[in-house]
């Protein structure tokens, strides 16, 4: 069984910044693609930004040029370094991951529990 475990949400003001982390944990082969997806009340979850293995990036065009994902493979861990927040990225953030696992074996997809961000304004 794979775990997503994030952590590093909080309050902060507009104009601050906060990272994310997400360690995966269990009986893992690989992991694929790594994300961070968010959901704010009343609204879908949406993708804020993903990273392959290979450290290729996609990011919303809502967050371009203020987050940054990275991942650390031998840790099984991705961050979301978030600067310059605005009201509006308040949200509960999910990790999302595509793990290979061994036991059972399979390709799954899995998801964090969710970490609250609340920008004030």
């Amino acid at each position: 069984q794979v775990q997503l475990v994030e952590s590093g949400g909080g309050l902060v003001q507009a104009g601050g910044s906060l990272r994310l982390s997400c360690a995966a944990s269990g009986s893992i082969i690989s992991i694929n693609v790594m994300g961070w997806y968010r959901q704010a009340p009343g609204k879908q979850r949406d993708l804020v930004a993903d990273i392959t293995s290979g450290g290729s990036t996609n990011y919303a065009d809502s967050v371009k040029g203020r987050f940054t994902i990275s991942r650390d493979n031998a840790k099984n861990t991705v961050y979301l370094q978030m600067n310059s927040l605005k009201a509006e990225d308040t949200a509960v953030y999910y990790c999302n991951a595509g793990v290979v696992a061994r036991n059972p074996v399979g390709l799954f997809e899995v998801w964090g529990q969710g970490t609250l961000v609340t920008v004030s304004s």
